[in-house]
């Protein structure tokens, strides 16, 4: 089979890898649906791509982590709870030790003996098939489409974590930082949670996206100060609630001073610093500030419900679809960072 491998450098290629076989404990997905990630453009523009290899030796991996498909086949010791042919799911695409208190809990991602994030130092998505432990697993309920699986898979699920640990809900007003594939959930899930979104973002075609989304207003950080704007569509107290999901620094800090006395800002946006004040910005303020980083695999199977439930349609979030022959192109687009988000369609 074909799967994409970056190069680093803005640079991709298709290479050919053996169709896996499951070993014990382990599956086989057949994907339907492999969403794109900013997160990917990290190693898609990566100056040195090695520190990302399979295993650490420097080998290609296969991109991809958001997965969504059907199991295809089963190793040996994989229960029936875990697994069955045919099975429609998604991924929480990593593994720690699985006995640790983070694994058992579902956070295998915060495990103390190290992980694979499959995707980045284990083989993805972006390929016809995709090997993983049965335990991964996360049932994509009937009522939803592998596109929005693979939605839920990192970003959908990303933002609906964030959102939950913020106590977001009905008569909330929150500024939401960031129109990006991330941003644009936590938009649409906040508006189906009650909450009014204010939707900030440098990019025109993002902030008109946001805008179907359910957002209340656009602000352009560019043309505008965010933080008085915010303020003065808050009858001068700012929001109660703040979601950064761009990472620039200039957000991060208006995120914390556009939000009101004893509101709660989260951090979802990856890398790079803040600078704060720490009397004004944090003492003063009764503020609490939470760094949120991806979701657990029960919170993964959580967000799946609430989508399903409440009749969400997080396949508007797709303004692009692709075949993996089409992958050069696709991370080109996506790296001008004006479209909404990408998915391959196996």
């Amino acid at each position: 089979m074909k799967g994409v491998v970056f190069q680093g450098d803005r640079k991709l290629e298709l290479q050919e890898f053996p169709d896996p076989t499951p070993g014990p404990g382990e599956v086989v997905i057949e994907i339907k649906a492999s969403g794109m990630c900013g997160s990917d453009l990290n190693a898609y523009r990566a100056k040195d791509i090695s520190a990302l290899g399979l295993g650490g030796d420097g080998s290609p991996v296969i991109a991809g982590h958001e997965p969504s498909g059907i199991v295809v086949a089963i190793g040996s010791g994989v229960t029936e709870r875990e697994a069955r042919i045919g099975r429609r799911v998604m991924d929480h695409h990593y593994k720690g030790c699985g006995t640790c208190k983070h694994c058992q809990s579902g956070w295998s991602q915060l495990c103390d003996e190290g992980i694979i994030v499959y995707g980045v130092t284990g083989h993805g998505a972006h390929a016809p098939f995709m090997k993983v432990p049965a335990s991964t697993l996360v049932t994509l309920p009937d009522e939803l489409s592998f596109e929005t699986g693979a939605a839920i898979s990192c970003g959908t699920g990303t933002a609906y974590a964030a959102l939950k640990r913020m106590g977001t809900g009905e008569k909330d007003t929150i500024a939401i930082f960031g129109q990006g594939p991330v941003g644009l959930s936590a938009t649409q899930l906040a508006t189906a949670m009650g909450a009014r979104v204010i939707a900030v973002d440098v990019s025109s075609e993002r902030r008109l996206l946001s805008k179907g989304f359910g957002a209340s207003e656009t602000l352009d950080p560019k043309s505008q100060d965010p933080i008085q704007a915010i303020k003065g569509l808050t009858d001068g107290e700012g929001c109660r609630l703040a979601l950064d999901c761009s990472g620039s620094p200039e957000a991060r800090i208006a995120a914390v001073r556009s939000t009101c006395t004893w509101g709660t800002v989260c951090f979802v946006g990856e890398g790079k610093d803040v600078t704060l004040q720490v009397s004004p910005d944090l003492l003063r303020k009764q503020l609490t500030i939470i760094g949120s980083w991806t979701f657990s695999k029960g919170g993964q199977a959580e967000c799946a419900q609430f989508v399903a439930e409440n009749g969400i349609q997080v396949d508007k979030l797709f303004t692009h679809r692709f075949s993996l022959d089409q992958a050069d192109e696709a991370y080109r687009l996506f790296d001008q960072q004006k479209m909404g988000k990408g998915v391959f369609l196996m």
